[in-house]
């Protein structure tokens, strides 16, 4: 397809924690039926769930603190170490929390930072979940989200100011696409190097996008904009691999033929 020859991705980012901060990635490693290693494999509950780490069942993203209603989540910035599994919070440049999420005491001390700083947001005590390698996705399964920035730039025209591409916390950024061509890949397979990845579901965005993730203030209305302007109120879709390999910045991004 002519319309896909000089897509290539412009950056990568996972997601350790639903809701904190996304972390770039200069390249990584997908496997079969996988999310990017690490993306959403924590959440923080707000109030209890009956979540069962042992076995890990799908629950809606409001059981969690999330950019949808807890906007001063980006005002932290986060990081977690794969290593020591610490994740290291910030907030105006000093360290706020540290803690090792697969122990019960690194735990606890996450728990204690939110339970204090997001007192009046919290349905009941905040706790630190992972399910191994479950993933806390707002879709029931274990996805790729893939953004298209000349998407972004057609929102952008119509807000009349910047749209940092990170308030749709996607894993790729592609460049090279028209604007909307990821929804006619629907049902198709995407090439990057070895890597497949078959695109199985727009995303439908979500107040989440209204928040700018480096003031934290609540300051457009995007799934408003887009429902108005355009007919709908998606922006990305989801993929899903479904054959291994390597990726990185910069690498073609093309339509397998055997689509």
């Amino acid at each position: 397809m002519s319309s896909t020859q000089s897509a290539r991705i412009a950056s990568l980012y996972r997601y350790p924690v639903k809701g904190l901060s996304p972390e770039p990635l200069p390249q990584v490693a997908l496997a079969v039926g996988q999310t990017l290693p690490a993306d959403r494999r924590y959440a923080i509950e707000n109030g209890p769930t009956g979540f069962d780490p042992a076995e890990p069942k799908w629950l809606p993203k409001t059981h969690y603190l999330m950019l949808m209603r807890n906007e001063r989540l980006a005002a932290l910035r986060t990081r977690f170490d794969d290593a020591s599994h610490v994740l290291t919070i910030k907030h105006n440049g000093a360290i706020v929390a540290q803690g090792d999420l697969e122990t019960a005491e690194g735990r606890s001390v996450i728990e204690k930072f939110f339970a204090t700083d997001f007192a009046t947001e919290l349905k009941g005590p905040p706790k630190v979940l992972s399910g191994g390698g479950y993933s806390f996705s707002d879709v029931p399964r274990k996805v790729v989200s893939i953004i298209n920035l000349s998407s972004v730039a057609a929102i952008e025209a119509v807000v009349g100011q910047p749209v940092d591409p990170l308030r749709f916390r996607g894993n790729l950024y592609v460049s090279g696409w028209p604007a909307w061509h990821e929804f006619d890949l629907l049902d198709q397979t995407l090439a990057i190097g070895d890597v497949r990845l078959k695109v199985v579901k727009r995303i439908v965005r979500c107040a989440a996008t209204n928040v700018d993730p480096e003031t934290a203030m609540r300051d457009l209305n995007i799934p408003h904009t887009l429902m108005r302007r355009f007919g709908h109120a998606d922006c990305g879709v989801y993929a899903e691999v479904i054959a291994g390999g390597s990726m990185a910045a910069g690498d073609h991004v093309t339509v397998s033929p055997s689509a």
